[in-house]
Formats: C-alpha cells, sequence, structure tokens
C-alpha cells in the first residue's frame, strides 16, 4: 500500500510532489518545502566573507572551550561523505578531534575500510562504540513490524545518545556534525519523524519490540536538556560555514585520503541502503531523492531538469534487490517471506502512535530564544 493522494501534483520550482501528504503550494506552484528553505534555512548556509569570519570566531571558541582538555570536540564518523569531509575539516582547521564510530553491525566493508584510512590519514584518534546486536536487531525489527518509515529511529537515537556521552566524558562542549542544509534543508516530517521523540520510541518497542531494553543508549527530551543545559555541550553543523558541494568534497576525499565513494547517500550501512531506496519507496511511495535533489536545486547544486531526469531511475538496484532482501531478512534473523509479509501490510506513520511532538517543539523552540544563534 502507498500513500493515497485525491490528486497528484509536483512542485513547479523543485522535484517535492503529494507523496508528501501535508505538502502544501502557493499560486505560483512553489511547494512550502522550497519556499522555506529559499525563505528561512538557507540563510544559514555560506555567505562568503561574512561566514569566513564566523567560522574563525566559531573555532576559537571550541579551541578556548577546550583549553586544559584531551580534545577541543567530538566527530561522529560513518565513513560516509559528510562525516569524512568534518573530520578532513577539522583537522584543517587546527582542531583537537576525537572520532567516535557508533557500530550498529550494519556497516558495509567499504566503510569499515574508509573510517580505518582516513582516521590513520588525518592522525586523529578514534573510538568505536559497539551495540549490543542482538538488542539492536530487535528493537529494529520492532520499527519494521510498526509498519513505519522510520527503521532508521534507534540509529538515530543512539548516535547522539553516543556522542553526547562521550563528550561528557572529556569534558567537552562541542560536537560536531556531518549534518548540512546543503543536501539534507528538506526533508518531510511524515517520512522521517524525530527520532528523539522517546514516547513514540517506547511505544513502538513495547509493543512490537523486545521485552526490556538493557544496554541500547535511549536520547530523548530530557537527556538532551541535560546535555544543553547542565553539561553545556552543543552541536555545530561546521559543513554550513564552508563552500560545501558534495561532489567537490567527494574529490577532494578520493585524492588526498584514498576515500572510496558508495554511490549513494548514505550507503554506508547495508540497512539504510534498503530503507531508503526500497523500503520506503516501494511500502510508502516515498523516494528519498525527490528530497535530496529538492535541497540541491535550491543551493544551486543541480537544475530540476537534471533530477527529473535522474528520478526517472528506479531508485534500487533492480538485479540486486533479491539478494540484498535476503541479506537483511538473515540479518534480522527471519525468512524472506516473513520480510515481505512486512513490507505488503498496511504503512503506518509517527501520527498513528502516541508520540510527543507537541512538548519537542516547545522545547526546542525554548532553546532557540534561550541560546540564540551565537555566529
Amino acid at each position: 500500500m502507498k500513500i493515497e493522494n485525491t490528486e497528484y501534483k509536483r512542485c513547479a520550482r523543485c522535484v517535492m510532489d503529494t507523496t508528501d501528504p501535508d505538502i502544501t503550494f502557493d499560486k505560483n506552484g512553489y511547494c512550502n518545502h522550497c519556499t522555506n528553505y529559499i525563505n528561512n534555512i538557507s540563510k544559514y548556509t555560506y555567505k562568503g566573507q561574512e561566514t569566513d569570519e564566523k567560522l574563525k570566531l566559531l573555532v576559537e571558541e571550541i579551541k578556548r572551550k577546550g583549553k586544559g582538555k584531551k580534545y577541543d570536540c567530538v566527530i561522529g564518523v560513518s565513513g560516509g561523505v559528510d562525516s569524512t569531509y568534518v573530520a578532513y575539516l577539522t583537522k584543517k582547521l587546527g582542531l583537537r578531534v576525537l572520532a567516535v564510530h557508533m557500530d550498529n553491525g550494519w556497516d558495509t566493508e567499504e566503510s569499515v575500510k574508509n573510517i580505518r584510512q582516513v582516521i590513520e590519514k588525518l592522525g586523529i584518534d578514534y573510538e568505536s562504540y559497539v551495540l549490543d546486536w542482538e538488542e539492536f536487531r530487535d528493537i529494529q525489527l520492532a520499527f519494521i513490524k510498526a509498519s513505519v518509515p522510520e527503521v532508521e529511529t534507534p540509529t538515530d537515537m543512539a548516535i547522539p545518545a553516543v556522542l553526547h556521552k562521550i563528550a561528557s566524558k572529556y569534558g567537552v562542549k562541542y560536537i560536531i556534525s556531518g549534518g548540512n542544509f546543503a543536501s539534507e534543508g528538506i526533508l518531510p516530517k511524515i517520512w522521517q519523524y524525530n527520532a528523539k521523540d522517546l514516547v513514540y520510541f517506547n511505544v513502538i518497542v513495547k509493543r512490537f519490540g523486545p521485552k526490556r531494553i538493557k544496554n541500547f543508549p535511549k536520547f530523548g527530551l530530557l537527556h538532551e536538556a541535560y546535555y544543553k543545559f547542565v553539561r553545556g555541550i552543543r552541536i555545530i553543523y561546521i559543513l554550513n560555514y564552508v563552500p560545501y558541494n558534495k561532489e567537490e568534497a567527494k574529490n577532494t576525499l578520493q585524492k588526498e585520503l584514498g576515500w572510496a565513494d558508495y554511490g549513494g547517500k548514505h550507503h554506508e550501512s547495508r540497512i539504510t541502503a534498503f530503507v531508503q531506496s526500497y523500503w520506503m519507496p516501494v511500502k510508502f511511495n516515498i523516494d528519498y531523492r525527490k528530497a535530496t535533489y529538492s535541497s540541491m536545486i535550491c543551493e544551486g547544486l543541480m537544475t530540476r531538469e537534471e533530477a527529473l531526469e535522474l528520478l526517472k531511475q528506479p531508485p534500487y538496484d533492480e538485479e540486486k534487490i533479491e539478494n540484498d532482501k535476503k541479506y537483511v531478512a538473515k540479518k534480522f534473523g527471519i525468512s524472506l517471506e516473513e520480510l515481505e509479509e512486512y513490507i505488503n501490510r498496511p504503512p503506518k506513520f509517527y501520527k498513528d502512535y502516541p508520540n510527543n511532538d507537541k512538548w519537542l517543539n516547545r522545547f526546542y523552540n525554548l532553546y532557540r530564544k534561550m541560546f540564540p544563534k551565537k555566529w
């Protein structure tokens, strides 16, 4: 089953469409996603000398807060282009970096090789945090059984939990993230709901997952409030402070660090590749590429015509998908027939389960008022 709409419509400026049921259009046919991006979010991307000065002040502040400590900042590394470029950039900026990899059991051999090679060539310290695989597998499988798009919510929750835990351990005040507006400025809420909603997480795990969680690192509203307000830890999206172009970044990393490309956004993870290229488009009629391409169109990194041409190609490799499904099923410890049954279940979304969306929004609004953007 797929999202049903009374009338199909595509934005006249980007490539977002009514596969997001909450999308709206103005009289020109422009959607709320790209309009919001251009009017608001794009203010926080690179603006030449003005942003250069902000980055200089930011680096000075990070170094000042790191004085007397072993590290200035903590970064998460996955082997993908964004996090690898963050490692490259922070090293160039002269920051003392601790790179942390959260191992959830789904890494490709290429991503592991990338991480090791990059860490070695950059000469930065590295720690790996390995999740309890059997517990994590059952938690992630619960989201499959719940029939929601957010199969990656357990991973997206564990990553900030681990990064904040390690930053706190070393007294580090800054976590440098690879998140960026250039390629991630557009993403419908219905496609990927807030991974920090513990109410939503707990309901799904209780209904469909393990009876008891012992080791999984949760990260919800109270955890975030503690780390932000008590420990004073901030997340910095440093790629927004440089003229970040993903293709140019790939070329730089390949040339200087021997980094290998995966051929897809976040495809350094086998489960992420499966979820974004098959689970979401086949089960929910959600093509994640539309959000990525629309962000790039708004940033001037791609034309709408180029995006439409790319979207003519299927989101998954038709020759490999059967083997991919077999791999995913085996990894989850279920039969291929059981996985197919989950894929064919009626789709559900975060609104179909109890959640804490209202209070999370209030918290973020309060935080932005108390701690306005400094640079």
